[in-house]
């Protein structure tokens, strides 16, 4: 299966999904970054802030006012490491290190958008808004129905400029509208939420170069985090408690997101908790009540 996944808990997603030998489809920077050396360049985040205009910089270059978001320049692990918000010249010292780099500390809505390209031109794409939490992480996912035109815009157009010949999936982090981030791949957290077909689709594109998928059907999903505190060392649940969930109305997919026999640092998560289970549904509160059985089940308190 040449769907490249380094995750055990999303093999279920493409388990049976049939790919040439010869295709490889990322899921993860690292492999992204590898494949697709031409345009391996959006990796640099300070890049990406610069070809928008941001004013941004190094910790040479101190910014004219605080607040300010600081962030390691280029970061294949994800999950918001090294994040920091700098209030002060004194956090500037601290917490931009050598390869990191500040820019404006944008507001409002957190959102990822995975977008299929064809030569560097969209044919596809679908906006999912992040509801935070703590420190870096985030509460669920809203996998949207609705297009946000003006995101839409601002994306295909960033694409068109920066990924030209470019054929694959895409995902563009935003907040207010600002695109804050992008990748070479797209989000495998919640495939089984874009609908039936949809991987089937994928696979063309990257087999075949072209994007065939009836996006008729389209509707809201959701994909609902639990994150335990750091410093804890974790086991999974019984089986049979995953099982019952996924047997409800309303859930879709489980994941137990860590290794129960590796250290706790060699996990990449965020400050703000240790994640350890996903819950993808198209009903939130059945998402949610699946959360809190899990929750009794690793023995944390509600926040």
């Amino acid at each position: 299966m040449p769907i490249v996944e380094h995750d055990p808990w999303r093999d279920q997603y493409f388990a049976g999904i049939a790919c040439p030998d010869d295709v490889i489809i990322p899921t993860d920077d690292p492999l992204a970054y590898s494949l697709f050396p031409q345009h391996r360049w959006v990796y640099d985040k300070l890049r990406v802030a610069r070809s928008q205009g941001f004013i941004c910089g190094r910790r040479d270059s101190p910014p004219p006012q605080y607040p300010v978001f600081c962030k390691p320049v280029i970061n294949l692990s994800g999950m918001g490491m090294g994040i920091h918000v700098l209030r002060n010249h004194e956090d500037l010292r601290e917490f931009c290190l050598s390869g990191h780099f500040w820019m404006p500390l944008f507001e409002g809505d957190h959102v990822s958008t995975d977008i299929a390209l064809v030569r560097g031109e969209p044919v596809w794409c679908q906006h999912t808004h992040g509801i935070p939490g703590e420190a870096g992480t985030f509460d669920y996912w809203v996998i949207e129905t609705a297009r946000r035109e003006t995101l839409m815009h601002t994306c295909q157009s960033w694409a068109r400029e920066h990924l030209r010949q470019y054929t694959g999936l895409a995902n563009i982090e935003s907040i207010g509208g600002h695109i804050i981030e992008v990748h070479l791949r797209f989000s495998d957290q919640w495939p089984d939420l874009y609908g039936a077909g949809w991987l089937q689709a994928m696979v063309g594109l990257y087999a075949q170069g072209h994007w065939q998928f009836d996006d008729a059907g389209r509707r809201d999903g959701y994909s609902v985090v639990l994150f335990g505190p750091h410093g804890r060392r974790y086991a999974h649940p019984l089986p049979a408690l995953v099982r019952n969930i996924l047997g409800r109305p309303g859930i879709s997919s489980v994941q137990i997101t860590f290794h129960e026999n590796r250290r706790e640092e060699e996990h990449a998560m965020p400050p703000g908790g240790f994640r350890l289970a996903i819950v993808n549904c198209w009903d939130l509160e059945a998402g949610r009540r699946a959360r809190e059985d899990l929750r009794a089940e690793f023995q944390l308190k509600r926040p």
